[in-house]
């Protein structure tokens, strides 16, 4: 049986639902993921209906926690506890018995009850059994179609837990997979952050080829998987980027424990470092298409200035899908750089250039280093040797252990002149040129070219009037 009465957040509450005179159901993921011996710190509680707002203030008062109110149409509430860590949430039952409410929710695997008072198990769908079997299984098709973002969170499930989808769901979603286009942008963000933060990511962006669903949110798609292998490239161009994706995990997977950290670390909506490298990872090749070109003399296949247009094509899409400013300006940042790295010690010159490289991608220079072994790992053409592998990979490695030696004493560059003043000295306002000049400007102190404030007033005044 699941060890459920260790929790601590349940152990917390159990004595204060002990004296309610009304049934409180542990429901949903929570319930699975115990069974699948995964630690799971997202509690949600079903009361009966029209009790939950008292019911969470109650209990919040009890464990000297915070209230919040999440959904007053849906009667949806959370209580925090006084660590600040833990919370629960909870609503009102949906239907006239915890039953119904059951009967209501999307897949088996997370159609499970558990009578806290009671101690007892509620299982009305076969939920237990294809948790063993590892099936994503529907409770229905009007459940699916009701709420079709639940297609995609099937995916997402496919990728954290690796389980296969039953007959009729594969029916199900093959037959309307476009209702997604009538999904809230938002909630199809949700579901892809969680989908490219599993395990099983890989397998889930195969699958969501097969049903058509990659184009229907990256339309970019549509043009990669008309580009070819070639002389460099083993794999026509998705799968080379979705092979991407999986060279990230193992670079992760073989990194000491200070990349490790640093790709693990929250980056943004609650999402690690690492899973935003995974999106850049499996779009960074998005330019391709555009600018494909076949030298006629030699065959080969040439994508000059892929990575600057690439950065650029994909901002709308991303921009479209909700992603945040922040995000979508390291996805970008990833795309446009992710050929740096390879460069810098192709070139071997080392010292300087090295400096250079970790100067300008800052924070990002491991993740970049990891898009570029990523990328090197995933193409591996006729024309590709395998000492320009070992290569490669080799001056990757350098790059990066020279990175972790020095990157407690990089010393960031000074700002020598600030938007403000940049504008003032060139009389102009604010919009694309300054950001031209600013970035020019910090190019030229990367270089050496500059080094001082009288430096940078000539070199803006300079660069302006080119």
């Amino acid at each position: 049986m699941i060890n459920i009465e260790e929790n601590f957040i349940i152990k917390t509450i159990k004595p204060f639902i002990k004296k309610q005179n009304k049934p409180v159901w542990l429901v949903g993921g929570f319930l699975r993921d115990i069974m699948l011996n995964l630690k799971s710190i997202d509690v949600d509680i079903v009361v009966p209906k029209n009790t939950a707002e008292e019911f969470s203030k109650k209990l919040s008062d009890e464990i000297q926690g915070h209230f919040v109110e999440l959904d007053s149409t849906n009667k949806i509430y959370r209580v925090v506890f006084a660590d600040k860590k833990n919370y629960i949430d909870i609503a009102d039952c949906v239907g006239t018995c915890i039953e119904e409410d059951l009967k209501r929710r999307d897949f088996t695997m997370n159609a499970l009850a558990y009578d806290i008072a009671k101690e007892k198990l509620i299982d009305i769908t076969g939920a237990i059994s294809d948790i063993n079997l590892c099936v994503i299984r529907e409770i229905s098709k009007e459940n699916i179609l009701d709420d079709p973002i639940r297609i995609l969170r099937a995916f997402r499930f496919h990728s954290k837990f690796g389980f296969d989808f039953s007959d009729e769901l594969k029916i199900i979603i093959k037959e309307n997979a476009k209702c997604l286009n009538t999904v809230a942008k938002e909630r199809i963000n949700t579901e892809l952050l969680k989908l490219f933060e599993g395990k099983y990511v890989v397998s889930a962006l195969h699958l969501l080829d097969e049903y058509g669903i990659l184009e229907l949110i990256f339309p970019q798609v549509k043009e990669i998987k008309k580009v070819p292998p070639n002389s460099h490239h083993h794999l026509w161009l998705l799968e080379h980027s979705i092979e991407t994706v999986n060279q990230i995990q193992n670079f992760y997977d073989l990194s000491d424990e200070k990349v490790k950290k640093h790709l693990d670390k929250e980056f943004s909506g609650g999402q690690k470092r690492l899973t935003f490298l995974k999106i850049g990872a499996f779009l960074h090749d998005v330019g391709k298409p555009e600018t494909w070109q076949i030298d006629k003399e030699t065959g080969r296949h040439r994508f000059i200035m892929h990575d600057s247009v690439g950065a650029e094509l994909i901002s709308p899409t991303l921009k479209d899908l909700k992603f945040s400013k922040k995000q979508i300006a390291y996805i970008k940042k990833i795309i446009k750089n992710h050929i740096y790295p390879s460069s810098v010690v192709s070139n071997e010159a080392g010292g300087k250039a090295y400096l250079r490289f970790y100067r300008k991608m800052e924070d990002e220079t491991i993740d970049l280093i990891a898009i570029a072994y990523a990328d090197r790992m995933s193409a591996l053409g006729p024309d590709v040797s395998k000492e320009m592998v070992e290569k490669n990979i080799e001056g990757l490695k350098k790059l990066l252990n020279g990175y972790l030696e020095q990157m407690n004493e990089i010393a960031p560059l000074p700002k020598l002149l600030d938007g403000k003043e940049i504008m003032e000295i060139l009389n102009i306002k604010q919009g694309p040129e300054l950001g031209k000049i600013i970035e020019k400007l910090k190019e030229a102190q990367l270089s050496s070219e500059v080094n001082t404030k009288e430096d940078a007033v000539n070199f803006v005044k300079n660069a302006y009037c080119k």
